[in-house]
């Protein structure tokens, strides 16, 4: 048996079922397919200029579209032996950017140490947050903490509007939220260059995001006019059909529907930039994987890769084939989409 078959015969039951629905879904063309008539099969990686870090899997909040699935009743978090294999992989290779993410990165005990030292390596960090855990009296500290080591700060904010935040994150979290960005305003965020504050913006519901441009300005003159609040810049995510987000698109009957949606906007231009290129993810247990959402769907890195970040070897990361199933559509559509937001111009295939 291949090392390939082994690691997919591992998959949680979760992902396995998530998997099992991604790829029997009515008349869509396998993103595979999609690739190979683009000439973009297999693709492969161009290098490594992000390490993204998934710290764990507890969130003090349990939203309805998280990919990650992540929530309070979660106990999966990096361990520090874990972390110390992340940092020994940033400090023998030369990968500029570090970001971190959750769940609510905060919540992991081990985070001010690897900000610490990440920063002394003279790596660019980025911490994504949902604002809320940064106004429990716990972890309130954190801010002055980031803005003492120039931490990015990517903050999600599904909308500017209290009832279309509140729906799929909970009644009360744009008040907090709102709160804290006013916090990382006063210390200086969005308003000096060394801190950086960018915000991610969702759709609330199975379509795509509008064009970038267009909502960032939406955004910085309402979130301005009504709350005093600057940032940096707003990046925009497609919803991608995994986690509890897959799950809705099945309960509501929306999944072929949305499926087939992503895949009519297919943007080769776009596909040819996906953010899992140039970057590798590592799981809260060491796995490695190409991206977040393949992570969330256990589809580590392909066979011809180490396994886990102790095993860090730049040379064959950077050289992979990146594994793709039905899901990439979501990066690939239209003006496309990755953690930095829309990656080309939108266009139909």
């Amino acid at each position: 048996m291949s090392h390939g078959l082994k690691r997919q015969r591992q998959l949680p039951g979760g992902a396995a079922t998530q998997l099992y629905r991604l790829r029997n879904i009515g008349r869509l063309v396998p993103f595979k397919q999609r690739m190979i008539k683009a000439g973009l099969f297999p693709l492969k990686s161009t290098g490594i200029s992000v390490l993204q870090v998934n710290i764990g899997r507890v969130c003090n909040l349990s939203c309805r579209h998280c990919h990650v699935e992540a929530g309070p009743d979660r106990t999966e978090l990096m361990s520090r032996e874990t972390i110390l294999s992340c940092l020994e992989a940033l400090a023998g290779a030369d990968i500029p950017v570090l970001d971190i993410t959750g769940g609510a990165p905060e919540l992991n005990p081990h985070l001010p140490w690897l900000i610490e030292e990440a920063a002394r390596l003279g790596r660019r960090v980025m911490v994504r947050t949902n604002l809320t855990v940064l106004d429990a009296d716990e972890f309130a500290h954190l801010a002055e903490f980031y803005a003492f080591h120039r931490v990015e700060v990517v903050a999600s904010l599904p909308y500017y509007l209290e009832k279309n935040t509140d729906r799929l994150r909970g009644r009360g979290v744009f008040e907090v939220s709102v709160k804290v960005l006013r916090r990382l305003n006063r210390l200086g965020y969005g308003r000096e260059n060394r801190l950086q504050l960018n915000l991610v913006y969702n759709p609330g519901g199975a379509f795509l995001p509008p064009g970038q441009h267009a909502i960032e300005q939406e955004f910085r003159r309402e979130l301005l006019r009504r709350y005093g609040i600057v940032f940096n810049r707003l990046f925009t995510i497609t919803n991608v059909p995994v986690g509890r987000f897959l799950d809705f698109l099945q309960a509501s009957g929306n999944l072929e529907r949305y499926m087939e949606r992503l895949a009519g906007l297919f943007n080769p231009a776009a596909a040819a930039r996906v953010m899992c290129r140039d970057q590798v993810s590592v799981g809260w247990d060491g796995r490695l994987y190409d991206c977040d959402f393949n992570q969330m769907l256990g589809l580590t890195c392909s066979p011809e890769a180490p396994g886990r970040i102790s095993e860090f070897d730049r040379a064959a990361l950077q050289n992979r084939r990146i594994v793709m199933e039905n899901h990439c559509y979501a990066c690939t559509a239209g003006a496309g989409s990755s953690c930095g937001g829309a990656l080309a111009g939108g266009g139909k295939a």
